[in-house]
């Protein structure tokens, strides 16, 4: 009967193993007649599948070393004997134990061929004793090469005595999920964990200095695999921070005279990675299972039962510790949304003071009189500023880390993540340029861009169905992704912390046509502010009033400059969105907008209409001392301070290469380079008709910069009705000096009236150049317009 590996297994008879040192070094033993039966192709090896059960290792006269896989899922190396008779394999007591075998029973064996990377990565045993650093040395070096499985026991000498221990756990590198059974091979980089039962009475020593190097799971992190894309330095912080002094044996940090960090903190924007850069942290630290628990979890209405619920999270590395102290495993409790359960003491009324409480009892467990070292927190929030100050202290949540929006290079890689199996089953077309959509996608997160690739790839599918025959055969070799597909999906998704371009191209319905010298100037300018914010040292913040009479332009001009910057973020804030809400609640939208627009590099703010954002009225005068309060803290305040990040052994030229989504300054330090990072920029433009009144409230002084836009002259008009093209050539100067002195919006409105006609409905043929405005009906609708 064949094996499930493909290979015609047979049966052979059980027998002792030929001497006492032989029957401890997990080995089993056959004739040199039966050994070619077991060989690898490729390799020394000899391994057997035998009754599902262990695989033991044989020496050899010739020093071949031979592995035979056992039917019970346990793997070993055979070698011939020869008191071994053919046909005949020698197994040990304990063998023949967790095989249910004696000897003279036959046992079904086969031929085990091992798959490509079979080496474990941990393997975690149940012993009877020991020093850890010394036994596992010992156990790397004398059962190098051979197959073990989970379940397997395996007797073994150790300065003269004989000992058995029990293979609770083997797991291969990034196989942890697989439903495979449990089984590798031994490597000098296994990971060994030493487990003893309770009642055994036997003390591990020394197992954290034994596992000192091997904290992570992997020697090597490839973020990507890991489905973590763009935040390659965000990780590096952790790990020094958080992570590098775990790295060494406990005596080098009580010499250093240190504590290890106990909680981390991971802030910023909805969707940028944070729940998920937690998850694999967790996975990747060799220790118990992370606990996660969401923040409302915690929360119950029976008195008491919140803060009993968060004493239960830290129960097991309590009793860990306890029992082994500085030798205790590292328990990880990751908490999403950690700010619904510890928000600033005092901030809640509820009467109840549940949520003071939680703070207190979770404070009391990080460092408290009895603070536990063998513990880390990982928070999660959207909003720090409602975190208790207390929590955010050194020694608690010390290390916080924001995780912001991904650049250029972060938005390639997760693009990268979220592709790479329709790439790899050819589901994605050629023309498809993922550069090309990282610049497209500024300020996208993580999860929009996901949401991109969800949306291109559903209109792939929808291309193979039909509404009329849903039961009709798909033809899967027909998928394809394309870059149209892509693109359609970037009008679908649109990011949340993204330019409003929709608005913007709101504020500008008839285009931009050249109003004359003044405005061209001051567009001009406008845009060497934009230039300035991109690159000055000393200005992250430069602010610009745009003032003059009601329709002359100021806020399309404002809006075209918001475009033709191609800034990541660009928004509006203007009344029409604000009709009928309170004060407060007006303050808590305008804050929020520039709250949002520190989380980009580079950001474009417009106040439309300052003076309606004031509710301004002249009789009085009256307007919102709040909210002009509101606007001159926030038109003061700096984006958040500069950054320093340190490259050891980076060049300046190095980071060219890279796409920085801000401005950089390299300055040699020693055998590395500092970098230092300008923080978020900001461009603030005002518009207002009513510059006296902003004037009288201060509101002026606040910006950096003040530009006029006029009313338009006879020959800003003229050059204005040349573009439009619906005078006739010999009408123009008539109408542009009737046009002196108006303002660019009543100008369109009136050729929009003349445009119709005497009767109505030559706006088509005038529109088209089939026919032109006759200048006494012009001047008919100009005499409407005009007040006297």
């Amino acid at each position: 009967m064949a094996s499930r590996f493909g290979f015609q297994s047979s049966t052979m008879i059980v027998t002792n193993t030929p001497g006492a040192d032989l029957a401890v070094t997990n080995l089993a033993y056959c004739s040199p007649s039966d050994l070619h039966n077991f060989a690898v192709p490729g390799t020394k090896l000899f391994l057997a599948l035998v009754a599902n059960s262990f695989v033991l290792s044989l020496s050899y006269p010739l020093l071949i070393y031979i592995c035979i896989h056992l039917d019970f899922n346990f793997d070993g190396i055979l070698t011939p004997h020869e008191n071994i008779r053919t046909g005949q394999i020698a197994l040990n007591a304990i063998q023949r134990r967790h095989a249910r075998v004696s000897s003279g029973d036959t046992i079904s064996v086969s031929r085990f061929v091992p798959p490509e990377d079979f080496n474990l990565a941990l393997l975690t045993l149940e012993l009877e004793f020991i020093d850890a650093v010394i036994l596992a040395n010992q156990l790397r070096k004398r059962f190098a090469k051979q197959v073990l499985t989970s379940g397997q026991k395996v007797t073994f000498e150790y300065h003269g005595n004989n000992y058995i221990f029990t293979v609770t756990q083997a797991a291969v590198e990034g196989r942890e999920g697989s439903n495979d059974a449990e089984r590798g091979m031994i490597s000098s980089d296994t990971y060994i964990v030493f487990e003893a039962s309770n009642s055994s009475g036997i003390k591990i020593v020394n197992q954290r200095e034994a596992a000192s190097s091997n904290i992570f799971r992997q020697k090597e992190f490839n973020l990507q695999s890991l489905g973590i894309g763009g935040l390659g330095a965000e990780f590096a912080d952790i790990f020094r921070r958080a992570f590098a002094s775990r790295v060494f044996p406990p005596h080098v940090t009580s010499k250093l005279g240190i504590k290890h960090v106990k909680g981390m903190l991971l802030f910023g924007p909805p969707g940028t990675g944070k729940t998920l850069m937690a998850r694999q942290i967790g996975k990747m630290l060799n220790g118990r299972e992370p606990k996660i628990v969401n923040g409302p979890e915690v929360l119950s209405k029976f008195v008491g039962e919140t803060e009993k619920n968060v004493r239960d999270l830290f129960a097991d590395a309590e009793n860990d510790q306890r029992t082994n102290g500085d030798q205790s495993e590292l328990h990880v409790i990751i908490f999403d949304e950690i700010d619904a359960i510890c928000k600033s003491r005092g901030s809640t009324r509820d009467g109840t003071g549940v949520h003071d409480s939680i703070v207190n009892q979770l404070l009391t467990k990080i460092d408290g009189v009895e603070s536990l070292n063998n513990v880390l927190l990982i928070g999660m929030t959207n909003r720090k500023d409602l975190l208790d100050e207390a929590l955010l202290r050194p020694g608690r949540l010390e290390v916080q880390v924001e995780i912001s929006l991904p650049d250029e290079n972060g938005r390639l890689q997760i693009l990268q993540i979220h592709t790479n199996k329709m790439k790899e089953n050819s589901f994605i077309s050629p023309d498809v340029n993922l550069q090309e959509l990282a610049a497209r996608t500024k300020n996208y997160s993580g999860a929009e861009l996901e949401g991109v690739v969800k949306s291109a790839v559903s209109f792939a599918l929808n291309r193979q169905l039909s509404l009329d025959d849903l039961t009709k055969p798909v033809d899967e070799e027909s998928i394809k992704v394309t870059m149209n597909d892509f693109l359609h999906a970037l009008h679908e998704i649109v990011p949340a912390f993204g330019a409003s371009t929709d608005d913007l191209e709101r504020c500008r319905l008839n285009g931009m046509v050249d109003c004359g010298d003044r405005h061209k100037h001051i567009y001009q300018r406008a845009m060497l502010l934009v230039e300035q914010v991109k690159v000055s040292k000393g200005s992250p913040m430069v602010t610009c009033l745009l003032e003059g009479p009601s329709g002359s332009g100021k806020t399309a001009l404002a809006a075209t400059v918001g475009i033709d910057s191609d800034f990541p973020y660009v928004k509006i804030i203007s009344a029409e969105t604000m009709i009928g809400l309170q004060e407060s609640t007006k303050c808590a939208r305008i804050v929020k907008v520039f709250e949002d627009a520190y989380k980009s590099p580079l950001s474009i703010i417009i106040l439309d209409d300052i003076e309606r954002l004031l509710e301004y009225v002249a009789i009085g005068p009256r307007f919102s001392n709040i909210i002009s309060q509101t606007l001159l803290v926030l038109l003061k305040r700096l984006p958040p301070k500069f950054n320093e990040l340190n490259f050891l052994g980076a060049s300046a030229n190095s980071l060219d290469s890279c796409n920085l989504d801000i401005g950089y300054l390299v300055v040699k330090e020693g055998k590395g380079d500092i970098l230092f990072t300008w923080g978020k920029r900001l461009l603030v433009l005002g518009t207002t008709s009513e510059v006296s009144f902003l004037d009288s409230v201060g509101i002026c002084d606040a910006f950096s910069v003040t530009y006029l836009l006029p009313t338009l002259k006879t020959e800003d008009a003229k050059k204005v009705l040349e573009q439009l093209n619906v005078f006739a050539e010999d009408d123009i100067i008539a109408a542009a000096e009737a046009l002196n002195d108006m303002t660019i919006k009543k100008l369109y409105m009136l050729i929009e009236m003349a445009a119709q006609g005497e009767q109505g409905g030559d706006a088509e043929a005038i529109y088209s150049g089939k026919e032109k405005i006759k200048i006494a009906h012009f001047y008919d609708c100009f005499q409407d317009m005009v007040r006297f």
